[in-house]
């Protein structure tokens, strides 16, 4: 899970399975509306949730930002077809831009 929300903060998406999409989009959205707050407080959770110091200051600097105005929904779902070697429904993982 810890993977998958860095590989989104850092890159802005991530093709994975679908189960997983829908697993790790409330953790993602979590982690935003946290680093909206910048106060001392928050950047310890996120550091205790992440893990990673480029994450944290990415998503206390630049994306806090990006999202001040925006309540909720920070990431959106595409589904992308099927897997070839196992079937498996595929999604892509974005933030929202305005």
């Amino acid at each position: 899970m810890q993977s998958l929300a860095r590989s989104i903060v850092l890159h802005g998406k991530v093709e994975t399975t679908l189960a997983k999409a829908k697993a790790v989009r409330p953790f993602v959205e979590k982690l935003i509306t946290l680093g909206k707050k910048k106060d001392r407080r928050a950047q310890r959770l996120l550091a205790s949730r992440i893990r990673d110091k480029n994450v944290v200051k990415k998503l206390q600097a630049e994306l806090s930002e990006q999202f001040a105005t925006r309540e909720g929904g920070y990431t959106r779902i595409r589904r992308t077809g099927f897997r070839q070697g196992d079937g498996s429904e595929m999604a892509l993982l974005t933030l929202v831009k305005k």
